[in-house]
């Protein structure tokens, strides 16, 4: 929608609908000094029933308000289309450690996900970090990331810094007094999120199928554990993100249902690269990427054999899991516990 589109739906609509369906506008308003404005009615007639100092006091009159309000609007709905059009990232490869030269050109597309293993400090957070940061020849690596199997120019590469890629660390540690409530709900604003509520509601609900232990909505993020953490911000960007790279550190020590965030992620339309030493996660990927001395020395589709060794290898997690559970609360193991018979 253009900007001229926006600002008749600016002149005709009125203000609690557009907040309805794009939070963050009321952000705007908050920064004008204009919280008070009559949210049911457009926002020309909203304007003329306020307080005209205020308006004054930063130079603007309504009509540039309007004009500016719709600049807004178009600017951030932009931003949200660019990043949906993503469907293919590729990996020109650059060298390892020694300088080995590495594997020349690699594409992911929408849809897929990537896990990338490899022993510690062989270069696979190396990898997302190039990923993440467009890289154009001027990393570590000398890596290139081509968008839709074009280059990026320099001005594309670093207005599309923050939208094209979501990342979730290893560490995550909230410092916002926020309830989980209120976080999601900022996070629903600052994306322009249609349908907040309802979209809200959703990865709530997520957060709590991935996490061990549940939580609720007035809990201050700042209580949760690592694992909701993980939970939480998984399921934000799953249900709210329109990120279309997910990156994703280790997601195993979480203490979450990995394969489970996994599969939320994937039905999302989007690329996920998960770094990771749990072979379930490797084996439910589609593909793996093989990290060695800082190149990616080996791209391996998943087969049907190993897919079938899945099963096998979710009843030994199972069982890792029951142990786990039953020495968290105090109990002896014995034989019996590791064939599931008490």
């Amino acid at each position: 929608m253009s900007a001229e589109k926006y600002l008749e739906m600016a002149i005709a609509v009125p203000l609690n609908q557009i907040l309805a369906e794009h939070p963050i506008c009321r952000d705007f308003f908050m920064n004008l000094r204009l919280q008070d404005l009559d949210w049911n009615l457009p926002l020309m007639q909203a304007l003329d029933h306020s307080d005209q100092e205020a308006i004054s006091e930063f130079g603007l009159d309504r009509g540039m308000i309007l004009r500016e309000f719709s600049l807004f609007l178009e600017a951030f709905s932009r931003v949200a289309a660019d990043a949906a059009a993503i469907r293919s990232l590729t990996i020109i490869g650059g060298h390892g450690k020694s300088g080995e030269p590495e594997i020349t050109q690699w594409t992911a597309t929408v849809g897929e996900i990537i896990s990338i293993v490899g022993p510690t400090g062989s270069g696979k957070s190396r990898l997302l970090a190039d990923i993440e940061c467009l890289a154009d020849g001027d990393t570590p690596t000398g890596r290139r990331i081509h968008v839709d199997g074009r280059e990026v120019d320099e001005g594309q590469r670093f207005d599309m810094e923050g939208k094209l890629v979501a990342q979730l660390s290893q560490n995550m540690n909230f410092v916002m007094d926020l309830t989980v409530k209120e976080f999601l709900e900022m996070h629903a604003g600052s994306r322009m999120t249609r349908d907040a509520e309802h979209a809200i509601a959703r990865c709530f609900e997520c957060a709590n199928e991935l996490a061990g232990e549940k939580f609720a909505l007035d809990t201050k993020v700042t209580q949760l554990s690592g694992g909701q953490s993980r939970a939480l911000m998984i399921a934000d960007t799953a249900c709210m993100s329109s990120s279309p790279v997910v990156l994703i550190d280790e997601i195993e020590n979480a203490g979450i249902d990995r394969r489970q965030a996994i599969k939320l992620l994937a039905q999302k339309e989007k690329i996920v690269f998960i770094s990771t030493h749990d072979p379930l996660l490797a084996l439910s990927a589609d593909k793996r990427l093989v990290i060695k001395n800082g190149c990616i020395s080996r791209i391996i589709e998943t087969s049907e054999e190993e897919k079938n060794c899945l099963d096998a290898i979710e009843t030994l997690d199972a069982t890792l899991l029951r142990l786990r559970t039953r020495l968290r609360h105090g109990d002896e193991i014995s034989m019996n516990t590791l064939k599931g018979e008490e």
